[in-house]
């Protein structure tokens, strides 16, 4: 019994030596690894607790065991073990004030940092690509093929984001092949912060369907929008611009400068499962009274690292479509696909 106590008490200290400790005012302590200070929150990961943020003012002492990166006021990088008693903070041979203190990470946390600082136009592509398809034998033959990327590399200061969706289907009855479905959409968009809340935003979308016998439309935008909602979970961005659109149908050709609005949301509803939504309203500056509408809804639910499920719905309503042709074509894609990250 004695050598079990024995150890466990050796057990404790050898953690407690590799581990950075947080005193707050209360006299509460919490023992753990301290990933960042971001504002006003300090965050730490406790091995009992998991992550705990807590606002840096309740602070009474902090010891780390490993080096922290430390930046302060006027943007001075100091690197070394931080020990913080009396409101005075240590760093290497560095000693300020701990209010002076804005940002504080752990060797990751630095490594990420500075990789959105300063990225390669190769770095931080994240997304996930599907394909799928669906046939039958019998009296009827028939073959669907879908595809779905979703792309995007975001920094500190800007986004750009892809995506392409497709979709052929064939039916074969007494020997005759027709196609029954036929369409592809893609475009890319880059959004640029000029401030917390603001940003400027450039897109170019392209889009072919054969049964609304569109040939092709181009559209280029531009315009701005508001951060209206920036959490870990949640992100809420709100759109308004103009754009030209130029759309080539089998038997005439359209060009119209429109005025647009509309939104993006993204929601990560637990750590392995995101939705979206994304919907823009086009209103014919030339030809008023007319307009189309572009909504896609989707989620993507992580099933190993590399492996999703994903689902997308894409729709396109236009309300003065080709002479005998529907206002609306739905494009659904869903199937398991492969999520990257570089």
């Amino acid at each position: 019994m004695k050598f079990t106590l024995l150890s466990a008490a050796l057990l404790l200290t050898a953690t407690l030596a590799f581990a950075d400790q947080i005193v707050l005012n209360n006299g509460d302590r919490i023992t753990g690894t301290i990933i960042k200070k971001d504002g006003a929150t300090l965050t730490i990961k406790s091995d009992l607790f998991g992550v705990i943020a807590t606002a840096w003012e309740k602070i009474e002492s902090i010891e780390s065991a490993t080096p922290l990166y430390v930046t302060d006021k006027a943007g001075v990088l100091a690197e070394g073990n931080l020990v913080v008693t009396n409101g005075i903070a240590e760093v290497g041979p560095r000693r300020l004030p701990a209010g002076e203190i804005t940002a504080l990470r752990n060797a990751d946390e630095q490594r990420a940092f500075e990789r959105l600082e300063a990225p390669n136009l190769t770095d931080l592509w994240a997304g996930t690509g599907t394909v799928g398809w669906a046939g039958s034998l019998g009296n009827a033959k028939t073959l669907t093929f879908t595809t779905g990327l979703k792309a995007a590399r975001a920094t500190r200061n800007d986004k750009t984001a892809i995506h392409f969706d497709s979709i052929k289907a064939t039916a074969q009855t007494s020997g005759t092949t027709s196609a029954t479905a036929q369409a592809i959409r893609g475009g890319v968009a880059y959004d640029r912060n000029f401030s917390p809340r603001l940003f400027v935003s450039v897109f170019n979308d392209y889009e072919y369907d054969r049964f609304q016998n569109l040939d092709l439309r181009f559209v280029v935008g531009a315009g701005g929008g508001y951060h209206a909602l920036a959490t870990t979970r949640t992100r809420l961005d709100l759109l308004l611009g103009g754009d030209y659109n130029r759309s080539a149908f089998a038997t005439f050709v359209r060009n119209s400068a429109e005025a647009y609005y509309g939104d993006d949301y993204q929601f990560k509803f637990n750590g392995s499962t995101t939705i979206f939504q994304t919907a823009k309203i086009f209103h014919d500056v030339t030809r008023p009274g007319q307009y189309r509408v572009n909504v896609d809804v989707g989620a993507a639910v992580r099933i190993a690292k590399w492996l999703n499920w994903n689902l997308s719905v894409s729709n396109r309503y236009l309300n003065t479509p080709s002479p005998d042709r529907k206002s609306n074509d739905i494009l659904y894609t869903t199937g398991f696909g492969v999520s990257f990250s570089h």
